[in-house]
């Protein structure tokens, strides 16, 4: 219950932000796909920028450092096997390119110490180990400057070669480039190059000596073996473009020469034979023709190619550049449409959605109002039909007229219904005042001459009758829009008034009147709050026991004159009381509703004369019809011959008030 409690409060409400949501979704979707692909570009052309950094900062030094260490333990095997001006001369060549080397190696570690971490967690470790072997070639060269040391530099020079590699092999999980290869095939070629480098070091060590020693054969035969495992399968795995300055090598007469040289010592063992110059032929200097090409293709084909790599070239960006321009494009043209459509959609829901409330609050309202007043209305001026044409929006808009025609010809309809009803209303009730007035006439004339008291009461009795058939009549009159026929010019006692509006029930006799303020009513208004005040008192003696009275009373307020009628019948429920209640104050007056007329009646006469009406639930359980009689209505000046209250039909001005004989009089 709550997660849909909670879903429906999410749920957009209004039209706009469902249309925004439903077309937001795929650009959001489609902006999301976009992103990701620029973050992999992004990504893509860091990894190239960190490469190039890493290349610059540590591989190339340490390649240059590598390749510079490898020259010195090769010369410093030799000058420890045989020292000699000339093997001097070459030794102290190769120190002071080490010596180069190994301060660029500085350089470049003190550059990228900081960075190391990110790059691989083992690294920085190996750095350091790198840096502190680098500083211990000093040390190293202090220990091999005796005779008979060529072992021991060999050993130690290929310790910090050792420690070169550790840091070149952290590296290689570093992603690059496509236009490098793939940094652990270029490690086995290093190490491949460094196979040969050991190689030319310890058969310069033991030429220098004239003698191979087994240990001294051993390594050469491993070395040996290392590179033929990594050169040529190594090889084999780089591009094309990589692999062809190897196989040049590998096809080449250096190389071919080299393998015959290691045949040949392999094939002779340790000892003199394996270093004889038969053996040893044109291995000096194939030996480092060979170490120099591979370094070059080595080069070219790692540290090189990298350092080339162009960080928005189409090695770098590739089909994910490409994907991002197209997915901007794709994305700036989704929102462009979802923004025209959604834009579109919008104006014309909203169009039809004010049409709708246009219609629906006001238009067809006032139309209505129109017909219930008796005006005419045209239908076509009012909404004029449209042309079925358009997409579904414009068919509901066509609906909407439809719909909208159809209620204003059915309230035509019914408003011609009602006026034919109401004229009808009209002539019957004129015909019917006329004979009542004469009946009314005849009757009075009758009472003057009848002396029997039995015969005169029956007269008063058929009186009664007429009286409240002339008042029936005049309801028709009043809920048809006309006035009735009764009518006063001077102000008339409400102690008369009171009586008069009793005097026209039937069971007068129940009404018990209470003492009423000394003030008159305008005479214009005189008719129409007798009708009122005996429709309220008629209806409540209907409504309550034979045995009960009915309380009438009045009193001055501040805003008025307030009369209240009161019964002890059964009351109404509030929901009946609520519904009369809207009877008596509806604007409208509905004259096929045949229930309880009387209370359209009292509803017409408080809208024309501006008295307020209420009903009320009475402290005695029945109900209270309260009636305020605004102040512009009261008179304080009280006619000539006023009479006071009291019970019963009341004297002459009272009879004068129930008959109407004085109409346009100067007062009862």
């Amino acid at each position: 219950m709550r997660v849909r409690r909670t879903t429906e409060r999410l749920r957009p409400r209004s039209v706009r932000a469902k249309i925004v949501a439903l077309l937001m979704l795929p650009v959001v979707s489609l902006m999301a796909l976009w992103a990701y692909a620029a973050v992999t570009t992004v990504a893509a052309i860091g990894d190239t920028e960190r490469a190039k950094d890493v290349n610059a900062q540590l591989l190339t030094p340490v390649a240059g450092f590598v390749t510079a260490l490898q020259g010195e333990r090769t010369a410093a095997t030799r000058y420890a096997a045989a020292p000699g001006t000339r093997s001097l001369a070459a030794l102290k060549t190769a120190r002071a390119a080490t010596d180069r080397a190994r301060t660029k190696l500085t350089d470049g570690i003190n550059a990228s110490t900081s960075d190391a971490g990110l790059l691989n967690s083992a690294l920085p470790a190996r750095i350091d180990l790198l840096s502190g072997a680098a500083d211990s070639v000093g040390t190293i060269r202090a220990d091999t400057a005796e005779k008979g040391a060529a072992q021991t530099a060999y050993t130690k020079y290929t310790a910090v070669v050792e420690r070169a590699f550790a840091v070149t092999g952290a590296l290689t999980g570093e992603k690059g480039t496509d236009s490098a290869s793939q940094t652990r095939v270029v490690l086995e070629l290093a190490r491949a190059r460094e196979a040969f480098a050991r190689e030319q070091a310890l058969l310069a060590a033991g030429e220098a000596a004239g003698n191979l020693t087994r240990q001294q054969y051993t390594a050469f035969v491993g070395a040996a073996a290392t590179h033929r495992e990594l050169l040529e399968p190594a090889a084999a795995d780089l591009k094309a473009e990589h692999r062809r300055a190897y196989d040049e090598i590998l096809d080449g007469a250096g190389y071919r020469r080299l393998a015959a040289v290691e045949e040949r010592v392999e094939a002779a063992g340790p000892g003199t034979d394996a270093v004889s110059a038969a053996t040893l032929s044109g291995w000096d200097g194939s030996a480092t023709g060979v170490l120099g090409q591979l370094t070059a293709a080595e080069e070219n084909a790692g540290t090189g190619a990298t350092a080339k790599a162009a960080t928005f070239g189409w090695s770098t960006l590739g089909a994910s550049g490409v994907a991002v321009v197209l997915g901007l494009v794709g994305v700036l043209l989704s929102l462009l449409v979802s923004v025209g459509v959604g834009r579109g959609l919008i104006v014309e829901l909203l169009d039809l959605r004010n049409s709708a409330l246009e219609v629906a609050g006001r238009r067809l309202p006032q139309a209505m109002r129109k017909l219930h007043a008796g005006q005419g209305v045209d239908i076509d001026a009012e909404a004029p039909m449209r042309r079925l044409v358009g997409d579904e929006l414009a068919q509901v808009g066509t609906a909407l007229t439809a719909v909208q025609r159809a209620a204003l010809k059915a309230a035509s309809e019914r408003a011609e219904l009602l006026s034919g009803i109401s004229g009808v209303y009209v002539s019957l009730a004129r015909r019917s005042q006329v004979l009542l007035h004469r009946q009314l006439d005849l009757l009075d004339l009758m009472q003057r001459r009848q002396q029997d008291q039995t015969e005169l009461y029956d007269l008063y009795r058929v009186d009664y009758l007429a009286t409240r058939m002339r008042r029936h009549s005049e309801s028709l009159l009043i809920l048809s829009g006309i006035a009735p026929g009764r009518g006063w010019r001077d102000p008339i006692p409400l102690a008369d008034v009171v009586r008069a509006a009793v005097a026209e029930i039937e069971n007068s006799a129940r009404v018990q009147i209470w003492a009423v303020p000394r003030v008159s009513l305008a005479g214009g208004s005189v008719a129409d709050v007798i009708h009122l005040i005996a429709e309220l008192v008629e209806n409540a003696t209907a409504f309550s026991p034979p045995s009960t009275k009915v309380q009438l009373r009045a009193a001055r307020m501040r805003e008025g004159l307030l009369v209240e009628i009161e019964d002890s019948g059964f009351g109404m429920n509030e929901q009946a009381m609520a519904e009369a209640n809207g009877k008596i104050q509806s604007a409208k007056v509905d004259l096929l509703d045949a229930k309880q007329i009387g209370l359209f009646v009292v509803n017409r006469l408080r809208e024309r004369q501006g008295l307020r009406v209420e009903l009320r639930p009475s402290p005695n359980g029945g109900v209270t019809a309260a009636i305020l009689i605004p102040e512009n209505l009261m008179r304080d000046n009280m006619p000539v011959g006023e009479q006071t209250a009291g019970t019963g039909r009341g004297l002459a001005p009272a009879a004068a008030l129930i008959q109407g004989r004085r109409l346009g009089g100067a007062g009862a």
